[in-house]
């Protein structure tokens, strides 16, 4: 089993938040292809990186979906589907192997 990680700017590239109903109906592709969906939206997360001398902010919320097999391909496509539908240069979509207990 896999638990995937979805990082997902609150901000567009001009610094205007995002509406509510693009993480509406990115759940709700999410639900409907994975029968759940766990969303970290209440306290964004904020994520920091450094380009060159440059350090950058982002405040982020986190879509969490378990999955029993990894299919790379369709993660690797939703993805680069995100980034252009949030006008982003990259969306991070993480896996972790996990062992229900």
């Amino acid at each position: 089993m896999h638990l995937i990680q979805i990082l997902l700017p609150t901000f567009d590239n001009e610094g205007k938040p995002f509406p509510h109903e693009v993480y509406g109906a990115i759940g709700d592709e999410l639900v409907a292809r994975f029968s759940g969906l766990t969303a970290h939206n209440r306290a964004p997360a904020q994520g920091f990186w450094t380009s060159g001398n440059q350090t950058s902010r982002d405040e982020i919320v986190v879509f969490e979906v378990m999955v029993q097999e990894l299919d790379e391909d369709w993660w690797s496509q939703y993805r680069r589907e995100l980034e252009g539908r949030l006008r982003q240069e990259s969306v991070v979509i993480r896996s972790y192997p996990i062992r229900l207990l």
